[in-house]
């Protein structure tokens, strides 16, 4: 059994976060700020598969015309971003992102009170889930779902995990009341990341007091994995599978924004990655771009929030 830890090892060369935001923030969570959240994680991913392909098969993307206009005044603008290009990377970086997008969907949906609202993302949700599932099975050679249920997350805990690739916003923006949790990395002691394996933690400890007793929560599904934390160090769980989301927490039986210190980082267990030609990455680009689906996903964040 192999890990891709995508967030773990890639947060080191992007550690670049949101630097220019607007004065004015609403933190009322209600259906609009929920749309713009879903909509910088579209801008997220469409970024993500143009400039990461656009060195390998220019031919296979859309024009510059066929893409979603930018929002009104209460509409989120593209970022700027920051990513990687080795095609290894790139792929393994791709199936953590879809994944998110698909926990990041469920998280949300308790806040949306408006039921068209609702069925528009469930459309959405559906397809990102077809998205993380193509490119972790034919493309990684992974298992093509990660078991019983999804993990949901917050809208900070999937922050988290986007806004190292986020380099800069437009000042335009409406600013989100979401925040980046410190940044976590988890690094084995010995051999491979894996269930059963002892882990070493970094993160900032300066927040917390030397004697606080800490946890590792590992998200998994629908359950939480509390794990306590001794000496920097933590043992996975052996029963873990599949995409498993980890904070670190003060609290060794609830978890929540009030208690979580550090993270989100997302290890996948499951499978073994093979090499990376450019033509799987090329097929990835068709797949994603040339038939539009994240692109039509934007569209239509767009039409309901406008």
């Amino acid at each position: 059994m192999k890990a891709i830890i995508a967030f773990t090892t890639l947060c080191a060369f992007a550690s670049t976060f949101v630097s220019a935001l607007p004065a004015k923030r609403n933190d009322v969570i209600d259906d609009t700020v929920v749309l713009n959240f879903a909509l910088t994680l579209e801008h997220l991913e469409d970024a993500f598969y143009r400039e990461g392909l656009a060195k390998y098969d220019e031919r296979h993307l859309p024009t510059q015309a066929s893409q979603p206009k930018p929002m009104g005044a209460l509409g989120i603008k593209p970022p700027s971003h920051v990513y990687t290009t080795y095609p290894k990377t790139f792929v393994a970086l791709s199936q953590v992102l879809e994944g998110v997008g698909v926990s990041a969907y469920i998280g949300a949906a308790r806040f949306i009170s408006n039921k068209d609202f609702l069925v528009a993302g469930a459309s959405i949700l559906a397809t990102e889930a077809r998205h993380a599932s193509w490119i972790a099975s034919t493309v990684n050679h992974f298992a093509g779902w990660s078991g019983d249920f999804d993990v949901p997350l917050g809208l900070n805990e999937v922050f988290s995990l986007a806004s190292p690739f986020i380099k800069s916003c437009p000042t335009t923006n409406p600013q989100l009341p979401v925040k980046a949790f410190p940044t976590l990395t988890a690094t084995p002691v010995s051999g491979k990341l894996v269930p059963g394996a002892t882990i070493t933690l970094t993160f900032d400890r300066s927040i917390v007091k030397p004697e606080q007793e800490l946890w590792v929560v590992f998200l998994t599904g629908l359950s939480h994995v509390f794990a306590k934390i001794e000496g920097g160090k933590v043992m996975i769980p052996a029963e873990l599978r599949g995409t498993v989301y980890a904070v670190i927490s003060t609290s060794g039986e609830t978890t929540g924004d009030g208690n979580t210190i550090a993270g989100a980082i997302c290890v996948v267990f499951n499978g073994l990655p093979p090499p990376f030609p450019p033509y799987v990455v090329t097929r990835l680009a068709v797949y994603l771009l040339h038939d539009g689906l994240d692109s039509y996903s934007r569209y239509v964040l767009v039409g309901l929030v406008n």
